[in-house]
């Protein structure tokens, strides 16, 4: 099986700006110590699909101006910097495989399961779950890379991937110790 982990809007806005969610440090650290450098060690793809907005986005309508293309606050955040061999996706929406080429690239790379982390567990990662659900792929969630405003809708997020899309409720360690598995 070939993984592929996308890191959803850790960006400056949702970590500490415009749409903060104070739960995302949480997650910082699991992110930039664990799963991310074992992916990348291991050969499994490590793709950002950030939030890019326009002006004329709709989705502004819902929560005001946040992750303006070309802002500060649609970076990355410092600490999750992507590596050079990283892939970056800007996305309008809360599905990152909605008109951004993220579907053909990840096929061009024989993923079969993409791995969902990031912000927010019951929004752009149940999204993005569920596009990659449709076009076929596996899909495992990191809980403990993923998160939202509240506890309840990081549950329900996770619980509702569980139920519609079977998805793989696992952790970051059993994720690392796949791939380290898999290696040997």
């Amino acid at each position: 099986m070939t993984d592929s982990v996308i890191v959803l809007d850790m960006l400056n806005d949702f970590v500490t700006g415009a749409i903060a969610a104070e739960r995302a440090e949480r997650i910082i650290p699991t992110l930039r110590d664990e799963l991310l450098p074992a992916a990348r060690e291991h050969g499994v793809r490590v793709i950002y699909a950030n939030d890019a907005h326009r002006p004329e986005d709709f989705e502004l309508a819902v929560w005001g101006p946040h992750a303006m293309r070309g802002t500060e606050g649609a970076e990355v955040i410092p600490e999750l910097t992507p590596a050079d061999e990283d892939d970056v996706f800007e996305k309008r929406f809360y599905d990152a495989f909605y008109e951004t080429g993220l579907d053909q690239h990840l096929r061009s790379l024989g993923v079969d399961r993409v791995v969902t982390v990031g912000l927010h567990t019951n929004m752009c990662v149940r999204h993005t779950s569920a596009s990659a659900f449709f076009n076929g792929y596996d899909i495992a969630v990191s809980a403990d890379c993923a998160d939202a405003f509240s506890e309840d809708e990081h549950e329900r997020g996770l619980a509702y991937l569980d139920y519609v899309y079977d998805a793989e409720i696992t952790t970051a360690a059993d994720l690392v110790d796949g791939w380290e598995s898999a290696a040997h």
